[in-house]
């Protein structure tokens, strides 16, 4: 075990550190937790890794080993991160953004995991064959969010779920997407390296002559170096030519779910994909992708992108997560419309930025913004989900009708009618541009932010790299010309700042495991909210008071996460047993207030002394009586090191 200490001064813990990660009430049904889910005989062999922060530090565990590391802010801005602890070895330690990028790569990799396979769609990779890009700021980010967990859960690259292909993951192969920059100002090529998600919106606002403001960097403190209120990325400066040119109008193209490396495949016949190719070759692609938000999950990830910020920034920190002020589980993506009220008010999105720098859209004035389709959609003046949407209802009929003659016979022969209704879906979505680009009523979109669904669906029923897969991105080529076409057709194609990415990457799986690690918890009794990945305890805090005469002591029993008034609730009803050498001394239970009264031997020290507090809807707690946790130690029943 090797330990470092970094400088207290420039530590940088949470930002608004109310609850998120292990506190020390949590330090028993934390360590329990976390040995649970690495040494369970099935559960223990689908987990990658657990990270938390506790003590001051970060923590990662795996059964291949440990790490602690600190956050402190870097001399030059920005970040700089500290190990402070190791047993074993790191299991984040490689973080290449090369590595695993294409397809003869990941079966290489399948092939050394022990998984040799001639079919990408089962390469199925161990995490000695993987690397998690920039996995110390990815994991410390998320739990800058009071609605972060207390612990994550990172399963292995092929174990989640029951469908053929899964995301969600710090791994490379779930974190990288696609991401291409064309247009006026962009220069032709390839950048060997990889981009962050949140370094896409301050692209555009640069690219788009924005000016600078006041605001919060990627570490939450003050600078007037920025595009954007709250900014975690950078400029993609490698992407610009030596030109003065400038867009009139930015738009994303959004292949939700699309694989990095099945796009690298298919680009390597030359007639594949025409209307992606036509982007793609008069622009700028990142060869290695852009690595995602982590969680690499469809709602957080669209909110990094379409703010700048992580999503411990903009606050959606998983499609489902829980709210511990009001004891809520909230699920953005399953409530599909009117997300946007899940955002943090101290973020902007794009749609925001534009209408700040060009004007709120009125009539033929101002920056007129459009979501189609797209979970961000915070300040667009057209968002389905949102539910404000512009637009001839007739036209936007007809047009959708017509666009359904273009849907493959495909998903309903495979009996995939997910896929079916993704594709009416993205014609409705192709319906809406073409309606928004042609009337009257307002300027040309400023801004487009345009999500297609199908790619996503077709990787998750059939796999990453399955023909059903292909079949998909070509369909969505396809729909992705009608757009071009149109653009061209009224003139706007050359003034057009365009952006190809996606959420998240894609990854096999093994259907069969039917894993979800996270249950484990509860199903073994732990009191828990477990929307996967993400694990919230539900624990008690503890305060013992001591008669000066030492004969009795006072308990009080509290919630231990703060509720909407920044109080913990009292605990009324709960189960105090004071034992000593295997003998129930005496046993008592908290009132309304959450307070008992329990006698004590003045004769026996702390030592001699054992608490347990129990109650129906919180973890069991085992205290001395000065205090002290009865907790597991982690590292010995792990690394055999205390």
């Amino acid at each position: 075990m090797t330990t470092a200490e970094t400088a207290e001064s420039t530590l940088a813990p949470p930002e608004r550190l109310v609850g998120q990660g292990l506190d020390s009430n949590q330090e028993e049904s934390g360590n329990r937790a976390i040995h649970l889910l690495l040494t369970h005989p099935v559960v223990g062999e689908q987990v990658d890794f657990v990270a938390t922060y506790r003590d001051g530090a970060y923590e990662v565990w795996s059964a291949r080993g440990m790490i602690r590391f600190q956050r402190s802010y870097a001399d030059g801005g920005g970040f700089e991160y500290n190990i402070i602890e190791t047993a074993r070895e790191n299991p984040i330690e490689n973080q290449d953004t090369h590595a695993v990028s294409s397809l003869e790569e990941e079966l290489g990799a399948a092939a050394e995991s022990g998984n040799p396979t001639d079919d990408a769609n089962t390469a199925f990779i161990e995490p000695a064959q993987l690397s998690y890009p920039f996995a110390y700021e990815r994991i410390t980010q998320l739990f800058d969010s009071p609605n972060a967990p207390d612990i994550v859960i990172n399963p292995k690259n092929f174990a989640f779920g029951q469908k053929p292909g899964q995301h969600g993951a710090l791994d490379i192969v779930q974190s990288r997407a696609p991401l291409v920059f064309c247009g006026p100002g962009i220069r032709a090529g390839v950048v060997e390296d990889a981009a962050r998600h949140v370094d896409i919106a301050p692209t555009i606002a640069h690219a788009m002559g924005f000016p600078k403001i006041d605001g919060q960097d990627s570490t939450g403190r003050p600078s007037s170096d920025l595009y954007l209120k709250r900014q975690d990325g950078r400029v993609l400066n490698e992407v610009f030519d030596d030109g003065d040119a400038k867009p009139e109008r930015a738009y994303i193209f959004h292949l939700d779910g699309q694989s990095n490396s099945e796009l690298r495949h298919r680009l390597e016949d030359p007639d594949a994909l025409p209307n992606l190719r036509r982007l793609i070759d008069r622009g700028c692609m990142f060869r290695y992708g852009s690595i995602t938000n982590f969680p690499s999950i469809t709602w957080p990830s669209h909110n990094t992108i379409g703010t700048g910020v992580w999503g411990g920034h903009h606050d959606i920190v998983n499609p489902t997560f829980y709210m511990r002020e009001t004891r809520e589980v909230v699920t953005p993506q399953g409530q599909q419309f009117d997300t946007a009220k899940f955002l943090s008010g101290d973020i902007e999105t794009l749609y925001e930025a534009f209408h700040r720098v060009y004007g709120a859209w009125e009539g033929q004035e101002g920056a007129f913004t459009a979501a189609i389709h797209e979970p961000c959609g915070r300040g667009a003046d057209h968002s389905v989900l949102e539910r404000r949407i512009i637009g001839d209802r007739d036209r936007l009929r007809s047009i959708t009708h017509d666009l359904q003659d273009e849907i493959s016979p495909r998903w309903l022969a495979d009996e995939q009618e997910g896929n079916h209704r993704e594709a009416i879906l993205d014609c409705r979505g192709i319906a809406q541009v073409l309606v928004l680009f042609t009337e009257d009523s307002h300027p040309p979109p400023a801004f487009t932010y345009h999500n297609f669904a199908l790619t996503d669906g077709a990787g998750h029923d059939y796999g990453p790299h399955h023909s059903g897969q292909r079949e998909a991105l070509d369909r969505t080529d396809r729909r992705i010309g009608h757009v071009l076409d149109m653009l061209e057709e009224n003139g706007l194609f050359e003034s057009t700042l365009f952006i190809f990415t996606a959420d998240h990457g894609m990854a096999p799986t093994k259907t069969e495991l039917a894993a979800n690690p996270v249950q484990l918890l509860p199903d073994e009794g732990l009191k828990a909210v477990v929307p996967s990945p993400l694990v919230y305890l539900i624990d008690m805090d503890i305060d013992i008071e001591h008669a000066r005469d030492g004969r009795t002591a006072t308990m009080t029993v509290l919630a231990n996460d703060l509720d909407e008034n920044g109080e913990r609730p009292f605990v009324a009803g709960a189960e105090i047993t004071v034992s000593s050498g295997g003998k129930v001394l005496s046993h008592a239970t908290t009132d309304d207030y959450g307070v008992a009264g329990v006698p004590l031997l003045v004769d026996q020290t702390s030592d001699e002394v054992t608490i347990t507090i129990t109650h129906q809807d919180y973890n069991p707690r085992h205290l001395r009586l000065d205090g002290t946790n009865i907790a597991l130690d982690l590292r010995d029943a792990l690394y055999g090191q205390s």
